[in-house]
C-alpha cells in the first residue's frame, strides 16, 4: 500500500544510472502481472542509449520528459495472441506493477502513453525496429528523482462508491 499512496509522476531525473539489480526487479514486477487467459502478451525494450531516448522523447508532445531519464522501458505487446482484445488491459497491469516497484526501490517514474494513437505507435515501432507482430504500448521513464517528489493527493471520493445489495 505504501507505493500505491506514495507513487507520483516524476518527470525530472538525476544524471545517475539505474542499477541493473533494480532494473531486473522492475521487469520482474511487470512480468508478474496477471493477464487474461494467462496470455502474458508483453515484451519490454530497455533503452539506455541517449540517442534513442532522445528520439523517443520527440514522438509526441507528451513525451519530452523522457529525454532526461537515464532509462526508458518500452512496453510492447504481441498481436498474435488468442484474445488480442485484452492486450491493452494486460499491458496496463504490467505497467502499473513496474511503476509501483520503481517507487518502492526509491526511484521515480512516469508512464508515457503512446497507444492507442496509431501514428505515435508506428513511430516508436520504427525507432526500435520492432519485428512484425509486436506493437508499442507505452513508455516508462525511470530514474532517480531530481527533487523530492510532491506528496500524492488523496483521491478517495466516497460519493463515487455505489453499493448494490
Amino acid at each position: 500500500m505504501n507505493s500505491i499512496f506514495h507513487r507520483v509522476s516524476v518527470r525530472k531525473f538525476q544524471e545517475k544510472e539505474v542499477e541493473s539489480d533494480k532494473l531486473e526487479l522492475i521487469l520482474r514486477a511487470g512480468m508478474q502481472a496477471p493477464s487474461a487467459y494467462n496470455l502474458q502478451p508483453w515484451e519490454f525494450y530497455v533503452v539506455r542509449n541517449r540517442e534513442v531516448i532522445n528520439e523517443l522523447s520527440q514522438v509526441s508532445k507528451h513525451l519530452p520528459c523522457a529525454k532526461n531519464a537515464p532509462l526508458v522501458i518500452v512496453s510492447v505487446y504481441r498481436e498474435n495472441v488468442r484474445v488480442p482484445q485484452y492486450n491493452h488491459i494486460n499491458l496496463s497491469i504490467a505497467m502499473e506493477n513496474m511503476w509501483l516497484e520503481a517507487d518502492s526501490l526509491g526511484l521515480g517514474a512516469v508512464w508515457l502513453g503512446v497507444c492507442p494513437f496509431e501514428e505515435n505507435m508506428l513511430k516508436v515501432d520504427q525507432i526500435l525496429h520492432l519485428p512484425q507482430g509486436l506493437r508499442t504500448f507505452a513508455l516508462l521513464a525511470v530514474g532517480y528523482p531530481l527533487t523530492e517528489p510532491k506528496a500524492q493527493q488523496d483521491r478517495f471520493q466516497p460519493e463515487r462508491i455505489h453499493y448494490v445489495d
